[in-house]
């Protein structure tokens, strides 16, 4: 068999020089390279080590790791700040797991990370749904209102934290300040997953040439999560977790924290959110400016691009994620999405009629460049007729469905046949990884012809395996008519 290994296809990949409107957000090399941290690429290998002598432990910070997270703390002005090596997953995890009690209940937003709905199962929680608004107008999702969460805090008054994401991968904000007032006076914690954006403390200060929601650490958050990886300059993978209150025991977060991270921290990645906060200390002004100065570039450009809609306008909305509806061009976002990848140049996520492109503090001006040259030759060869609906698989929310117990017998069987049956292992749409249904919903037939239509046009769908199966609950009948092996 003559398949392509991981080292030719990122070797063949870095030879196209391409350019990246994806996370991670340091873009490559040449950022480090810029700001003098090129030595630490050339002796990258050299630098792989484990916890020798001075190199201090993750779990017990007394030397140079503590220091890096004492940067952090000082940068985003919290109590604490937490280095994460499995991503912001580990995070949350930690997080949920130590603001909740096993068994206890976790308001949390329908369309949280699937981290948060593995949580669930580790610490026996459970759920208590917050709804975000659809923005109908692009069929996707947007923020989760501060009278959503005062509803279910009223009618689940013995839930102990409260989680939802903001920004959302859409980039759209929800008002954290309102929401953590609310939490607050009910008594609970409120945990933001800020993920996607690690960079808001800066890139939207006024300062910097910015405008947009503020940080949910300056809003009132007790826990917030940040993908330091996904916009800012830290390798893939290292995420930072921001103790801001002292309404959540930091040696119980501490605890969680070792264990469901690995034993065995990677030096490279803790070395790569060193040199993150370095450049934030020492550069914030000219980064975040240029940031600002080209994205205001790129959407004054874009508007004049026959074909071009953009998703903006709002005050809730991070404008680092660009958003592009496809309806004008008359094609399908992943149509454009191939056309640009034909060009070099590689986008986010599709869904539906929606492009997004994640911008990040490594992206020059070239990049963007590029970016509108290629968007005026596909508008150029566009019909601009015949638009695919909009939305996709990050706008679909299920409607407000009652929820039946987890099953705990299990199944798999045919998806064409689970129309009715308890799904009992998240379906989950990746990217974004919002749970389509998560376990304890029941499968309707609308749920069926979407996930079919998910797969056929190649969208990844977890929870689906290579024979079109799906995990349900298993239904009291004779041993001869069961369909699918019991697991």
């Amino acid at each position: 068999m003559n398949q392509q290994t991981v080292l030719e296809f990122l070797m063949e990949h870095a030879a196209r020089k391409p350019v990246s409107f994806h996370m991670p957000g340091h873009k490559g090399s040449a950022l480090y390279r810029r700001f003098g941290y090129g030595a630490f690429l050339e002796r990258f290998m050299d630098c792989d080590i484990t916890e020798i002598p001075g190199a201090d432990n993750l779990f017990q910070t007394e030397g140079v790791l503590k220091e890096t997270q004492e940067r952090y703390a000082k940068l985003y002005d919290v109590d604490r700040s937490y280095l994460l090596i499995n991503g912001t997953s580990g995070g949350i995890l930690a997080s949920i797991l130590a603001s909740v009690p096993e068994g206890g209940k976790l308001v949390m937003a329908r369309n949280c990370h699937k981290s948060v709905f593995n949580a669930l199962t580790l610490g026996n929680i459970q759920p208590v749904y917050a709804y975000p608004e659809m923005i109908r107008e692009h069929g996707i999702l947007g923020e989760v209102t501060a009278g959503e969460i005062e509803r279910t805090l009223l009618e689940h008054p013995d839930a102990a934290a409260v989680i939802l994401p903001s920004p959302n991968y859409y980039g759209i904000c929800s008002d954290i300040q309102a929401i953590a007032r609310i939490v607050h006076r009910h008594g609970k914690i409120l945990i933001v997953d800020q993920a996607h954006g690690a960079h808001l403390k800066w890139l939207s200060k006024k300062e910097n040439g910015g405008a947009g929601p503020v940080c949910a650490e300056e809003a009132g958050a007790d826990l917030v999560i940040n993908s330091i990886h996904k916009t800012l300059a830290s390798f893939t993978q290292s995420a930072v977790l921001n103790l801001n209150s002292d309404r959540v025991d930091r040696y119980v977060l501490e605890d969680k924290l070792q264990a469901v991270q690995s034993t065995s921290p990677s030096y490279l990645l803790m070395a790569s959110l060193d040199i993150s906060a370095r450049l934030l200390e020492e550069h914030e002004a000219v980064l975040m400016k240029e940031w600002n100065e080209n994205l205001r570039f790129f959407y004054e450009e874009a508007k004049t691009i026959p074909g071009i809609r953009l998703i903006e306008g709002m005050d809730n909305l991070d404008a680092s994620k660009i958003n592009i509806n496809t309806a004008g061009l008359g094609i399908s976002a992943a149509e454009l999405e191939n056309k640009l990848i034909e060009r070099d140049i590689f986008s986010e996520l599709t869904t539906g009629n929606i492009l997004m492109l994640m911008t990040g503090i490594g992206n020059r001006r070239s990049d963007f460049e590029r970016l509108l040259a290629a968007l005026k030759e596909i508008g150029q060869d566009g019909s601009h007729q015949n638009a695919p609906a909009a939305g996709g698989n990050g706008g679909r929310m299920p409607a407000k469905a009652e929820l039946f117990p987890v099953p705990k017998e299990k199944e798999r069987i045919p998806l064409e046949e689970a129309e009715g049956r308890i799904c009992a292992s998240s379906i989950i749409p990746y990217p974004p990884g919002i749970p389509l249904i998560c376990p304890g919903e029941k499968m309707t037939e609308e749920d069926i012809a979407y996930i079919r239509a998910l797969r056929e046009a190649g969208e990844k769908v977890i929870g689906v395996n290579e024979k079109g199966e799906v995990t349900v609950g298993t239904v009291a009948r004779s041993a001869a008519s069961r369909r699918g092996p019991a697991l």
